[in-house]
């Protein structure tokens, strides 16, 4: 597939004008940062396979909405599972308890799908 490339002038050397084709003005949330992390350290040439056919930023945003998902639903069924004390009396235990059950989730979740090597 032949391109079109054009090229701009820079002092005495001529560079290409090369543009992503998906560019995104959304920033990548805390799960979708952390995936492209595991897979720069982990698995350098998939990330590299992924940054050169324009495929990670996509895989990435995936990621993120799936845990964002994924979190909601855990929390919902661990409160079922394990209902909050009253917020209104017993603030601090609240706070606590609300904050284990989304230690629990979080770990379920990175374990799922962030840190996993399969998922691409």
């Amino acid at each position: 597939m032949a391109q079109n490339l054009t090229y701009t002038q820079c002092g005495d050397y001529y560079i290409p004008d090369i543009r992503l084709a998906h560019t995104e003005a959304q920033p990548l949330g805390k799960y979708g940062r952390m995936r492209r992390s595991f897979l720069e350290q982990n698995n350098p040439m998939l990330f590299n396979d992924m940054v050169l056919t324009e495929t990670l930023f996509l895989h990435l945003w995936e990621v993120q909405q799936t845990c964002e998902k994924r979190m909601e639903l855990l929390m919902a069924e661990l409160l079922a599972k394990n209902p909050a004390p009253d917020k209104a009396t017993q603030q601090l235990a609240w706070v606590a308890h609300m904050n284990r059950l989304k230690a629990q989730a979080e770990e379920v979740v990175l374990r799922e799908l962030v840190y996993e090597e399969d998922i691409v």
